[in-house]
């Protein structure tokens, strides 16, 4: 499966949210949206239904502007959106700064919690841990987990700490032992695949938008998955570095077209303060 086929509507949505509706006090219309959707292969039931879903999980609000129907952030969408844009601006994919701090993080839960157990391992993967041994993980730098522990209800079955490798620990052999490289490496290698003609290559102005909006979903769902492992300790040729670049390159390509896009087919207006 690549890259563009494994995007879900939402995730395309809130790329588009964060790039159109982010920090400027706006909401866009519902027909603008299934506008763009269609040019990126999205059919007009596909998008209200992701619309409508999005409200019901407070993402979007709906603002009635006479026979129009409008959508804007709430304060959910917004956390979620600005940490997307730290996560790819600021964060970025190459853990140059290590200070040499590891989380750890040990749980003991009773063998019939098999799904708390199976969604604070998916949860511990998300947020950058790897499996050191069964029921202690691990995660390079200091990584704050008390609200995912308290959310979970299991902040009397985890411990966290704080640590640092001992002398004579070989720490790439560990993250090599618990973390999939390969599969991490792979991603890189695939957005690079894709993505590195349009370093040189213009598209048609029209495509230029959606062009972003996948290039953008794309990258942040691979970093997302990243750990964010000491540069100093992942192989010689380690892909991170080359992807970002061509992230990067390629966003800056596409952006002129992509704002000059969004001018012509957009339909926003001022959001409204909620009662």
């Amino acid at each position: 499966m690549t890259g563009e086929e494994s995007l879900r509507p939402q995730s395309l949505m809130l790329t588009f949210l964060g790039d159109q509706v982010l920090g400027r006090d706006v909401c866009v219309y519902s027909g603008s949206v299934i506008d763009v959707f269609a040019r990126a292969g999205i059919g007009e039931q596909a998008t209200r239904s992701t619309l409508s879903r999005m409200v019901g999980r407070d993402l979007l609000r709906r603002q009635r502007e006479g026979r129009r129907m409008y959508f804007g952030l709430t304060e959910r969408s917004e956390a979620v959106l600005r940490d997307g844009e730290q996560r790819i601006w600021q964060t970025g994919a190459v853990n140059r700064h290590w200070d040499g701090t590891w989380t750890l993080l040990g749980f003991s839960l009773p063998e019939s919690w098999q799904r708390r157990r199976h969604d604070l391992r998916s949860r511990l993967a998300w947020s950058g841990f790897g499996p050191l041994f069964n029921g202690l993980w691990i995660a390079p730098g200091e990584v704050d987990v008390s609200a995912l522990v308290a959310e979970l209800g299991l902040s009397a079955h985890v411990k966290v700490f704080r640590a640092h490798a001992d002398t004579g620990t070989d720490i790439g052999r560990m993250i090599e032992e618990t973390w999939e490289l390969s599969d991490l490496a792979g991603r890189y290698e695939g957005f690079v695949g894709r993505w590195q003609h349009w370093e040189d290559d213009l598209p048609d102005p029209a495509d230029a938008l959606v062009l972003r909006l996948r290039l953008q979903t794309e990258w942040l769902q691979i970093v997302r998955r990243d750990p964010r492992l000491p540069v100093g300790h992942l192989p010689d040729d380690w892909p991170a570095e080359q992807a970002e670049k061509t992230f990067r390159t390629v966003h800056e390509r596409l952006s002129p077209l992509a704002h000059e896009a969004s001018a012509r087919l957009l339909d926003l207006v001022p959001a409204r303060p909620q009662a």
